[in-house]
């Protein structure tokens, strides 16, 4: 009975945790496109030159918005998670 009880509560751990890391995930991807496209509009056109690192910032934000699900999959996760379904 005990044992049973510890895995019930382990389980309700990780999905706690597996739903903060897509919280967190979603938020720091959408956050580090934000700024790394302001940056590149205060740099004009040289943003988009490969001469500036400005640049392959903007694609590693990019990147991490798509790697590990989109971050539009990510958001129907979470609201699926908030609605208990």
């Amino acid at each position: 009975m005990i044992s049973f009880q510890l895995s019930e509560e382990q389980k309700a751990v990780q999905k706690v945790a597996r739903e903060s890391a897509t919280v967190a995930k979603t938020f720091c991807s959408d956050m580090a496109m934000r700024v790394t496209a302001d940056v590149v509009q205060v740099f004009g056109g040289h943003g988009y030159m490969r001469d500036y690192p400005v640049e392959k910032y903007m694609r590693d934000a990019k990147i991490n918005q798509i790697r590990d699900g989109t971050n539009q999959i990510q958001r129907i996760v979470v609201a699926r998670a908030l609605l208990g379904r």
